[in-house]
């Protein structure tokens, strides 16, 4: 797609300071964007760079004086990006509507009008799937598992039995919902598997990234809250709760039983022990370890994670471990002549 920057105004509802009549045609970065590209500046720090791009038109919160490219000035410059990574996104072909002849369906399914269920599909006995989802290639919905209106399973996401999944969700493609959790008992010289009879519940607007496994409760629901955004390669282990509209980054382990209030973030790498409680609002920065109930607000760094103002000093000092131990060993040896200077003495 071609729109000129006076279109592309228009479209994004930002005020044109400057020709309109340029023609873009994509998005790009401010260092590799060409005169056919619009960029962005989404803080001042970045400001600076703006003089040395070569960006066709550029995308700001506040007119820039001086500048001789046109701006687009927004009320909010990641509003405005995310419209137009929108409009010149690549144009795919729709899935096609109803059940590819490859996929199975089985007795009792309930698939709802306008679904699209594609090649190798396979769906259980009892399941439910609402208006509009699209069910992509070699996906597995086993029995009795229940979706909403408008969600989206893309390649090879297996849903397990007894699964309820919202309206508006996103599991991106290999991510495995109501996978049986990691419960044992040591009996007579082994590890017994605890039966693990409870569900999956993924609230609307959930969206689960690519390689997921979310683990089905003993009893009960694993329950992932409403707007939460959870990225790929993420374990959230049997009966945890989710609250509403957290961030979960990449490679994150949520052991059994947690409990995490909404607008929860987890940085990459993070890892939960098991039965603590994380508060509403906390942030956890990446590779950190959470051994302990975290009251609401707190902001947590280090392994094991502690506040982080203080998990900045813990970090300071054992950079200047080193010097000091350098410090310590010039010490030692100063006593020691002294102690010999002492003994000559007597």
């Amino acid at each position: 797609m071609v729109l000129t920057v006076a279109q592309l105004a228009q479209r994004i509802g930002a005020e044109l300071v400057g020709d309109g009549a340029v023609e873009i045609n994509t998005v790009a970065p401010m260092g590799t964007a060409g005169k056919s590209e619009v960029t962005f500046v989404a803080d001042n720090k970045h400001m600076a760079a703006l003089e040395s791009s070569r960006a066709g038109a550029v995308i700001v919160a506040e007119r820039v004086e001086g500048l001789s490219r046109p701006q687009l000035i927004v009320k909010n410059v990641d509003t405005a990006l995310i419209e137009a990574l929108n409009i010149f996104a690549p144009k795919l072909k729709p899935p096609p509507e109803g059940i590819d002849p490859t996929a199975k369906v089985g007795q009792d399914a309930k698939i709802a009008r306008g679904v699209s269920v594609g090649p190798g599909a396979v769906i259980g006995d009892g399941v439910e799937i609402g208006e509009y989802c699209v069910i992509a290639s070699g996906c597995q919905i086993h029995e009795n598992s229940k979706l909403g209106k408008n969600c989206r399973l893309d390649s090879n996401v297996v849903v397990y039995h007894n699964c309820t999944i919202g309206n508006n969700v996103i599991i991106q493609a290999n991510s495995t919902i109501g996978s049986t959790g990691f419960g044992y008992s040591f009996i007579n010289g082994a590890h017994r598997l605890i039966p693990h009879n409870g569900g999956v519940v993924i609230e609307d607007f959930v969206e689960i990234g690519a390689n997921c496994c979310i683990d089905r409760a003993k009893f009960g629901n694993t329950i992932i809250g409403a707007g939460t955004k959870i990225d790929n390669l993420v374990q959230i282990a049997h009966n945890v709760v989710i609250g509403k509209c957290c961030l979960i980054v990449g490679q994150v382990g949520i052991a059994g039983s947690c409990r995490l209030g909404d607008r929860v973030v987890l940085g990459g790498q993070v890892g939960l022990a098991d039965n603590i409680e994380i508060g509403d609002g906390v942030m956890v920065g990446g590779q950190s370890g959470v051994g302990r109930d975290v009251p609401a607000g707190q902001r947590l760094l280090g392994s094991p994670a502690t506040e982080i103002t203080e998990a900045a000093k813990i970090y300071g000092l054992t950079r200047r471990l080193p010097k000091l131990a350098e410090l310590v060993r010039q010490l030692r040896k100063r006593i020691e002549k002294l102690e010999v200077a002492k003994d000559d003495k007597k």
